[in-house]
């Protein structure tokens, strides 16, 4: 069955069938391709592409920026501060404004009803760059990166997230193993586990049962056994010191170290991790809280750096996922 995505919003991985996230996989690993061989399609000539970003970042905004450029397309950021949006004017106004100059529009901020709004009112495509809920851009990076480096089909693959189990990432990746009939494991603290988002689990549990895939949760390390991806993320962001004395004394029995590599029985186990990392204390708030008394890292550099780490051939696909998630809904 052919798949056209023209028109259509990217707000999670939710949205879409196996078959269409098989199909932007499909177009990012042709872009991937071309780009390295020096050839462009520029299927965005003439559109134009305007960012909205409440959340700072590096790799969203680069990569959004850069996959326009290189297709074709011109581009506009706007921050919170560049921007009346829901401060002096509504988002319906702004999403109705912001339709008529541009084909598509980037949303990176906090609440997912925010990124909803604009697709209801825009009259073009809405793309999710990161909400508190979801980061459907990242997962389609990730599933990249795992087709390059694991000799399976994704749906033998296992994937267990380590840390706090709560956050974006965590449900990101429900999302997308329950769509793709992956193995997930959410594999944290206990006391953790009981805040892990019902409905979420209950959402990617009830795509599961149509995928075949498993959507777990646990505390006991015996579900490293047999994994393809150890993947984590940040314990703490700024703005959120006062939390790091709490989530380190949780969440450090959690850090990937080389013990955790080896519990997998997995010689080929990739690390994975959507960046920025604590890894050393090379960074100003890894360097503080050191001098705290707190290790905020969530991997050892040792890991990091290893041959099992996979996380610039992540970062990298940022970009090549991002142009195809465009290509395909305004090219």
């Amino acid at each position: 069955m052919a798949v056209n995505l023209k028109g259509r919003h990217f707000l999670t991985l939710m949205d879409f069938t196996p078959e269409e996230i098989r199909y932007m996989l499909d177009l990012a690993h042709d872009l991937k391709a071309k780009k390295r061989a020096g050839v462009y399609n520029y299927g965005l000539k003439g559109k134009s592409v305007v960012l909205l970003f409440e959340k700072t970042s590096t790799r969203t905004r680069c990569a959004f920026e850069v996959a326009c450029i290189e297709e074709g397309a011109q581009v506009t950021f706007l921050d919170s501060k560049s921007s009346q949006m829901g401060k002096k004017e509504s988002l319906e106004d702004t999403a109705k404004v912001l339709g008529r100059f541009y084909d598509g529009i980037e949303y990176r901020g906090y609440d997912q009803k925010v990124v909803e709004q604009l697709a209801e009112h825009a009259g073009v495509p809405v793309w999710n760059g990161l909400t508190d809920v979801d980061h459907p851009t990242q997962i389609l990076a990730d599933l990249l990166t795992i087709e390059e480096h694991i000799a399976k089909p994704l749906n033998k693959v296992k994937v267990v997230f380590c840390g706090d189990i709560r956050n974006n990432m965590a449900y990101a990746w429900m999302y997308g193993c329950a769509k793709m009939g992956m193995h997930f494991v959410a594999y944290g603290p206990e006391e953790l586990a009981k805040d892990v988002d019902a409905s979420v689990l209950e959402r990617a549990r009830e795509v599961a049962k149509a995928t075949g895939a498993t959507i777990e949760v646990s505390s006991d390390k015996a579900c490293l056994k047999g994994a393809d991806v150890l993947y984590t993320d940040i314990w703490a962001s700024m703005g959120e010191e006062d939390q790091i004395p709490e989530r380190v004394r949780m969440l450090t029995p959690f850090r990937v170290n080389m013990e955790m590599i080896e519990e997998t029985e997995n010689p080929d186990v990739i690390f994975m991790h959507c960046l920025p990392s604590f890894h050393d204390m090379e960074t100003t708030m890894a360097k503080t809280q050191m001098d705290l008394g707190y290790d905020i890292r969530e991997v050892t550099d040792e890991v990091f750096r290893s041959r099992f780490s996979k996380v610039f051939d992540e970062a990298e696909n940022r970009m090549h996922t991002i142009k195809a998630v465009i290509v395909a809904t305004i090219g």
